[in-house]
């Protein structure tokens, strides 16, 4: 074979080298556009889809001094024809750009092929971990936040999806009211029975309005406790807002010695009452305490009508 003949040999060796590489990435092509449609053909006739999400409600089952309970309720949609795990729930609670809850719930269940799910998530804001780290956020006000929640789903065909949350809302960090004995009127007074009426002053200290609807209390003269009770009150207390209310008693003189006598001979003696209110708010019920302690009272002479009055000073 003569030299002019070796060029020809090494052209059609790598022309053919040429064509078997076109073919195979032809080949390829095909096989993935087979797979491709193959896929699409599933999806379209078994009926796969990506599953959807949103915050159905948000509860504050529990608001009181120390902590707020908070559950959001997410409806979860699938559209597919099997359950699909629902991987890890990602969540972040922030007010102003700053970070004051954040955790991660795993394994969070599954939800039924064709169906739906609301998937609850609990969380609890403790108000001395927000306090001690944000100076400014003071007890009585009402501060907003913003939820965010990542789902993370794994769906057949799709793989693993994150479906994004996002929402928005107010929180408030209550402060107990301020309570005032401003007197006591004495309906009929005995050493046997005396039923007398406590005049109160509840001060609302909070950024919101407190609709009360019933308190109990316990009322003590010079560490002796007098009485208590639970009384069914309707009254409401503005933001900032000052309200009156009087609530019965009866008590036995004779049984309290030397702290009734101190009142009677107007030395006065030292008194405290302590309880709860219960109120509605915008954010929920709350149950919230009320205590004074301190103080001096003394009993003064009958008036006219024959009703005696107890000053508090």
């Amino acid at each position: 074979m003569s030299s002019s003949d070796k060029p020809e040999l090494v052209e059609r060796d790598v022309k053919d080298k040429v064509d078997d590489k076109e073919d195979n990435s032809g080949f390829i092509d095909k096989v993935k556009g087979f797979i491709h449609d193959i896929g699409e053909k599933i999806e379209e006739t078994i009926g796969f889809g990506k599953p959807t999400a949103d915050v159905a409600e948000i509860h504050l089952p529990c608001i009181n001094l120390e902590k707020a309970e908070i559950v959001v309720d997410v409806l979860i949609k699938n559209p597919n024809p099997v359950p699909i795990p629902l991987v890890d729930i990602d969540y972040l609670i922030e007010s102003d750009g700053r970070k004051l809850l954040s955790g991660l719930i795993p394994d969070a269940g599954t939800i039924h092929a064709h169906g739906e799910e609301t998937v609850k998530i609990p969380v609890t804001l403790i108000y001395d971990d927000i306090k001690s780290t944000y100076d400014d956020i003071k007890p009585g006000s009402i501060i907003p936040y913003r939820l965010k929640v990542d789902l993370i789903v794994d769906v057949p065909v799709f793989g693993r999806l994150t479906l994004p949350l996002e929402k928005t809302g107010e929180i408030p960090i209550p402060y107990k009211p301020d309570i005032d004995m401003e007197k006591i009127h004495f309906e009929r007074f005995s050493w046997e029975e005396t039923i007398a009426i406590l005049h109160l002053k509840l001060e609302n200290m909070n950024d919101f309005d407190l609709g009360l609807n019933a308190l109990d209390y316990e009322v003590w003269l010079s560490e002796v406790s007098i009485g208590s009770a639970e009384l069914e009150k309707s009254a409401k207390i503005g933001k900032k807002g000052i309200s009156y209310i009087e609530i019965p008693i009866s008590f036995r003189p004779k049984d309290f010695g030397s702290a009734l006598w101190d009142m009677i001979r107007g030395k006065g003696t030292g008194y405290s009452m302590k309880g709860h209110i219960n109120v509605d708010t915008p954010f929920g019920a709350m149950k919230l305490p009320i205590s004074k302690e301190g103080g001096t009272t003394r009993l003064k002479k009958n008036r006219e009508d024959g009703g005696d009055d107890d000053d508090d000073e």
